[in-house]
């Protein structure tokens, strides 16, 4: 009688303990309702928006002017390790491997798959702060690469290595991607190992806001393109593209890149954006400190529990905003707007990229000039061929039948405007308008950055493109 009480009371306790579990698991199911709320908490009174700028860098030893892989010596786990050490920062770990790091402000250092390092900086309130920022991190960076025999440089695409010579780093999640990319694209693997961007992101009011500044920054995406195009070379030789970077993204998954036209239908919103990223298939998920491959499946069945291999189970939140970030269009809506069509560049460039968007942007006056210069170009068939006029001709393209120069003077001056209107002063008490002219002066010489180094490798350098390393390292 003893023993069959205490077996009851057992089972009684794992039946709780069950029914616990099963309610903790309902509750912490996330509906379509939960992920529309996610979207609109992103939206911030003006006041408080802010800039977040994001560069990639390529990394290379200077002997030998080889990328860089993660172990050895000299390797990216040591470079990271030493910038931990001597820079007090925390160190992000995968598989007892050095995989990222994080400050206190909330900048991190992240790796992507070809050993290409990015700032991704603390959201800050002004550009004078973003170039500070970006100074900072180059000079920290410098600093430590030098004790170890390496550089870095900003490019939209490695000029010298093959994709052959990359070293793939040491990532659960760049392992699925790897395999899964060639299936859909021929360029995949070049965009993982080969690319590097400068992206900025920014705030929005509420979702009428969101609308006309993804309408706006979507349709005149090319336009940056063009004006940051930097990248003229593929193994050594002129690749006959401005911007290899953006004729890379035409050819790696058109279920996650390019233009989506959805952004242009009238009653564009937070449902409609949220029904595009649910219908792009996914890559993987993390359980246990690993990365599950599920490439090629559906969000939609993991949120209805029938995702194959996993049925029962249902996605939480942070399965969520891992796979958002699996989608790769031009512009992309996470809780603030991705601008992401910038070829990577030198210090003056990487500050001119967030000042452009800033001024178009974050001033009503000049927000609602830009939507006016973008309405004519919003329809997706336009616009992919705009992405490839620009990568191909830089300023020298068009989108739709206007000159790209035109466009892109255009833009400059309602941006030149509005950051005269935020009136953001430094202690000389100059205003953010000084971060754009890197752009005017390509726009008045029609000569992007691409077409500079296209110069001097027909000339000064007679063909040779290891000069590009040591005249335009970092």
């Amino acid at each position: 009688m003893v023993v069959s009480k205490k077996l009851y009371c057992i089972l009684n306790l794992y039946f709780l303990i069950i029914t616990l579990i099963n309610y903790e698991a309902v509750m912490l199911r996330i509906e379509k309702q939960d992920l529309l709320k996610w979207f609109a908490e992103g939206a911030k009174p003006k006041e408080n928006w802010k800039i977040g700028t994001e560069h990639e860098k390529f990394v290379f030893h200077i002997d030998n002017l080889e990328r860089v892989g993660y172990f050895g010596k000299t390797g990216i786990s040591d470079l990271l390790n030493k910038l931990a050490r001597e820079n007090n920062w925390e160190k992000i770990l995968e598989n007892n491997n050095t995989i990222a790091l994080k400050d206190e402000t909330g900048a991190s250092i992240s790796l992507e798959p070809g050993g290409q390092l990015e700032l991704s900086g603390t959201p800050l309130d002004n550009l004078h702060q973003t170039c500070k920022e970006t100074g900072k991190h180059l000079k920290m960076m410098k600093e430590a690469m030098k004790e170890l025999g390496l550089s870095m440089i900003g490019l939209g695409y490695d000029p010298k290595w093959s994709r052959s010579d990359q070293k793939w780093m040491p990532k659960g999640r760049y392992e699925i991607m790897k395999n899964y990319m060639p299936k859909v694209g021929k360029l995949g693997l070049d965009m993982m190992l080969r690319t590097c961007t400068i992206q900025v992101n920014l705030d929005y009011l509420n979702e009428k806001d969101m609308v006309q500044k993804f309408q706006t920054s979507l349709a005149l995406q090319s336009v940056a393109t063009a004006l940051f195009a930097n990248s003229p070379f593929i193994e050594g030789k002129d690749s006959g593209y401005l911007s290899s970077r953006a004729i890379v993204w035409t050819d790696t998954d058109p279920d996650r890149t390019g233009v989506p036209q959805i952004v242009f239908d009238p009653n564009f919103g937070y449902e409609k954006w949220l029904n595009y990223i649910l219908n792009v298939p996914m890559y993987f998920i993390y359980r246990n400190g690993k990365y599950i491959d599920v490439s090629g499946k559906s969000f939609l069945d993991f949120m209805d529990g029938r995702l194959e291999g996993f049925e029962g189970e249902y996605p939480t939140m942070k399965d969520w905003e891992d796979h958002i970030t699996v989608a790769f269009p031009e512009v992309r809506l996470k809780q603030y707007l991705e601008m992401r069509g910038a070829d990577g560049g030198p210090w003056n460039i990487i500050c001119a990229l967030p000042a452009l968007w800033v001024g178009l942007l974050y001033n009503s006056e000049s927000q609602s000039e830009a939507y006016n210069l973008a309405k004519p170009f919003m329809n997706t068939n336009v616009l992919e061929e705009g992405r490839i006029s620009a990568a191909k001709f830089g300023l020298g393209g068009k989108l739709g039948n206007k000159p790209i120069q035109d466009i892109a003077l255009e833009m400059l001056r309602i941006s030149s405007s509005g950051l005269e209107r935020r009136n953001q002063l430094d202690n000389r008490g100059m205003d953010e308008r000084q971060f754009l002219d890197p752009l005017f002066d390509i726009v008045k010489n029609k000569q992007t950055g691409a077409e500079k180094l296209l110069q001097k490798y027909n000339n000064s350098w007679n063909g040779d493109i290891n000069k590009i390393f040591t005249e335009n390292a970092f």
